[in-house]
């Protein structure tokens, strides 16, 4: 089996997943119920979402672990079981992916900002650390290290996957265009603010996921292109602009819409291509289909 590193060291394209969220929520997942429990409660369900990814040509596959830090899981009184939960969506994900396939496992932001006093450093680092580390027990061959805005923060879980894992390390920023036209992260980040920053830290992987679809995410790549030429990077672009139809956040980009612009995403630099929000296992579908017709080598 082949590791993260020497997949990406073979110099192809390669394909993630797409969303997680959407998909539970289709699956029958309620507002205020926790996505990570699903994988003690209903794990045939998010195996299946995993499978269908693998199925429609993923290279790889996140696990269902976003939000399962032990600060996130306290919200709804599930912290002491934050390993459980977090080895059980690497091992469902590890068994939609095979041998062949490879598993991200999937650490988001916890909600606590260093910059207001609600958490402290060391609070931060505890709880990336228990989660990355159940990850790898649970068969995860990196860590993603996702839709970051802050980057105390992202160095601190960077730091925490480092030191405690030997998994390869992928962050990924959002990142929203501006009035003026620039790219910044909530916290006012631009890609040049970040991007060395990480890599420094460790990071084996950059890129963006999440906040624009596919063409916007071009010139976000571009930008990111500017300052760092050779560390692999990974987009997860949204569906599209959310807009709403009848009370509804309703992704809009087809499959088609999604996949037109992958030409352009290689052209300007990007080497694993995914989605975020919205996107289906027929996006994924036509992704790959996209990037294997190119066939390019890096």
């Amino acid at each position: 089996m082949m590791t993260f590193k020497q997949k990406l060291s073979q110099n192809k394209v390669l394909v993630s997943d797409g969303a997680w969220g959407t998909f539970l929520h289709a699956k029958g997942l309620q507002s205020g119920e926790c996505p990570e429990l699903w994988n003690i409660t209903h794990p045939e369900e998010v195996l299946d979402i995993a499978t269908s990814y693998i199925r429609a040509g993923a290279d790889m596959i996140e696990t269902n672990s976003f939000g399962g830090s032990r600060i996130k899981l306290g919200h709804y009184g599930l912290a002491v079981r934050t390993a459980d939960l977090n080895e059980a969506a690497a091992r469902i994900s590890r068994q939609a992916a095979g041998e062949e396939k490879l598993v991200l496992g999937s650490i988001g932001p916890t909600g606590k900002m260093l910059l207001m006093g609600d958490v402290t450093e060391e609070e931060l680092y505890q709880a990336f650390q228990e989660q990355a580390v159940a990850l790898q027990k649970g068969g995860a061959d990196a860590l993603c290290i996702e839709t970051m805005s802050a980057l105390d923060e992202a160095l601190l879980a960077v730091k925490a996957g480092v030191e405690n894992t030997d998994l390869a390390i992928i962050v990924t920023f959002t990142f929203e265009k501006t009035l003026q036209g620039e790219y910044r992260t909530m916290m006012g980040l631009a890609p040049g603010d970040v991007v060395q920053a990480v890599i420094d830290a460790g990071a084996d992987v950059i890129g963006a996921n999440c906040g624009n679809g596919m063409e916007r995410m071009i010139d976000i790549v571009r930008e990111i292109r500017k300052i760092d030429r050779g560390t692999p990077l990974l987009v997860h672009a949204n569906a599209g602009t959310p807009v709403i139809q009848d009370g509804k956040t309703v992704f809009p980009e087809s499959p088609e819409q999604m996949a037109q612009w992958i030409p352009q995403l290689i052209d300007a630099g990007a080497n694993i291509i995914g989605g975020c929000c919205g996107t289906t296992p027929e996006h994924i579908r036509r992704i790959a289909q996209k990037v294997r017709e190119l066939a390019v080598d890096r």
